[in-house]
């Protein structure tokens, strides 16, 4: 059962302590990048749905049912994806700490063993490992084995209806943006000014995701960018060659 156990960071005495778990910081910083994501499969999707829509027909009617069924079929998509995925990951996070809850009962001085090494390949001495080993087991034995040996916070499971919901809003918030541009905007200029502010966007969102996950920004952006335009200019040719088809 390896696993990643919580680091242990040396003190001035030159022994060593715990670190602190960052387990939900780490989980805030994921979600919130998954918002932004998400929020960019809405841009592009409902950009390139419009766009192509509006190239094939001037009618604001046509291209906001359209836009509209777009967006609530996407975000349910992105709502059901994401309560599948999550649900699937909390079932197996309740199965391991069942297992582990069972093996503290039947086999504790095993368990105890493992978590000393544990802490020992962290880089605490035999005797430094065996204390806080005891300690730990003590306060709370459940706790310490699903973190040091398996990575996971038993107060704070996934939740699936949260992240369904969190997903489908995401989408629904950079869907938004594009359909209400183009459905403002003259006949004249709604394709090409939403072409902009879809690309200004993908900028931002671009720009955001690179900085949460910690990646190179320009390269991100253009990914962003450059795939976005590319999905627009796509649906907007098969939009103008059906309106001329049909016309």
């Amino acid at each position: 059962m390896a696993a990643t156990p919580t680091p242990v960071a040396a003190t001035p005495n030159g022994g060593h302590a715990l670190e602190p778990h960052r387990g939900s910081v780490a989980g805030r910083l994921n979600w919130l990048r998954a918002g932004v994501l998400g929020a960019n499969d809405g841009i592009i999707s409902i950009a390139g749905l419009v766009i192509g829509v509006a190239a094939a027909t001037a009618g604001r009617t046509e291209i906001a049912t359209a836009g509209v069924a777009g967006l609530v079929a996407g975000a349910v998509s992105m709502a059901l994806g994401e309560y599948v995925s999550v649900s699937s990951q909390r079932d197996t996070e309740r199965a391991l700490i069942e297992r582990e809850r069972n093996e503290l009962a039947t086999m504790p001085e095993a368990e105890l063993a493992e978590l000393v090494g544990l802490l020992q390949a962290r880089g605490l001495s035999a005797a430094s490992a065996e204390t806080t080993a005891r300690e730990l087991t003590k306060h709370d034995a459940l706790r310490a084995h699903l973190s040091f040996e398996l990575g996971i916070d038993g107060e704070e499971l996934s939740n699936p209806w949260v992240a369904a919901g969190s997903s489908a809003v995401a989408f629904a918030s950079g869907a938004i943006a594009p359909l209400i541009a183009i459905l403002v905007l003259p006949a004249s200029l709604r394709i090409t000014v939403t072409f902009m502010a879809v690309l200004v966007a993908l900028v931002a969102t671009g720009w955001l995701s690179a900085h949460l996950g910690d990646a190179p920004k320009r390269t991100a952006i253009l990914r962003l960018v450059v795939g976005g335009a590319l999905a627009m200019a796509v649906t907007f040719g098969i939009g103008y060659l059906f309106g001329a088809a049909t016309a």
